[in-house]
């Protein structure tokens, strides 16, 4: 379980599953989001592994990313950090985000490219450590070549803009595309 380090009772902080909070957020509601739990504004988060409860990503990845909320509202105006577990031979086409973005590597290898066409030849491996950061707007692209788990800090809302409307899972145009 999250324990915060100052009393709930004592701060009134109001504690909502993630699962509630970012399902929302999203065009179609995904069961088994995250469970972590948001504390109120000003509240330390201590999260252990064993805390962590994974559950699908939003509908706006392509299917078979998982996704554990470690802190805030991806669905709101704020900053959030969450952990995105990604199979192998995954693919996220070209896309931007309306806010900052960076990620670090946990573990596996993900391969990053910029810009607006997807460009194996040009994408850039990080293993576990690796960093990755970008301004909104900035187009980019993503490769697993393994199981990898990487760390997302932004603030919300969270949301990915395809350059290519068939890489979009949400509009029942995308096709399972392997990592190349």
């Amino acid at each position: 379980m999250i324990r915060t380090l100052r009393s709930t009772l004592l701060t009134g902080a109001l504690c909502l599953p993630a699962a509630l909070v970012f399902a929302q957020a999203t065009p179609t509601s995904h069961e088994g989001h995250a469970a972590a739990k948001h504390m109120g504004a000003g509240q330390d988060v201590v999260v252990t592994a064993n805390d962590l409860k994974w559950g699908d990503g939003p509908p706006s990845l392509p299917p078979g990313a998982k996704v554990a909320v470690l802190e805030g509202d991806p669905g709101k105006p704020g900053p959030f950090a969450m952990r995105i577990k990604f199979p192998a031979n995954y693919r996220i086409g070209p896309h931007h985000h309306s806010q900052d973005e960076r990620l670090t590597v946990l573990s596996g290898n993900a391969s990053i490219g910029m810009g607006a066409k997807f460009d194996a030849s040009k994408m850039t491996a990080l293993s576990a450590g690796g960093y990755f950061s970008m301004p909104k707007g900035h187009k980019h692209f993503l490769t697993t070549s393994e199981e990898t788990v990487l760390q997302l800090n932004s603030n919300g809302p969270f949301d990915i803009v395809y350059v290519d409307k068939a890489d979009d899972p949400r509009t029942g145009k995308a096709t399972a595309k392997k990592a190349q």
